[in-house]
């Protein structure tokens, strides 16, 4: 439990409410794979505009959940926002990508979803 995020902040938000608590789980499994899927698809194709907006948009999430790789999602936020084509942000995307699947996989194990 908690090898991949941590539920720290989670907790604090949520008053240490456990329902609350499952709740913002069952949310980071609803919104953070689609997210990361439509962030490898903007990267692949090269889409700028894409990339930043779904990387900007899982930014809370992977911060709340504490993945330790938002330093990471921001270089490739911002890979998306300046429009750096002289930089392959691929390497950087899959650190970010293992981080969320190991995160998925764990939160679904530990909140039973």
């Amino acid at each position: 439990m908690e090898q991949h995020y941590k539920l720290f902040r989670v907790r604090e938000l949520a008053d240490n409410d456990e329902d609350f608590i499952a709740t913002l789980a069952a949310a980071f499994l609803e919104e953070v794979p689609e997210d990361a899927e439509r962030l490898q698809k903007a990267v692949a194709e090269k889409d700028y505009f894409n990339a930043y907006q779904a990387a900007h948009k899982m930014k809370p999430t992977i911060d709340l959940f504490e993945l330790g790789v938002l330093n990471t999602l921001i270089e490739v936020q911002d890979w998306g926002k300046f429009e750096k084509k002289d930089i392959d942000i691929k390497p950087k995307l899959e650190v970010v990508m293992v981080a969320v699947q190991k995160a998925i996989a764990e939160i679904k194990s530990d909140f039973n979803l």
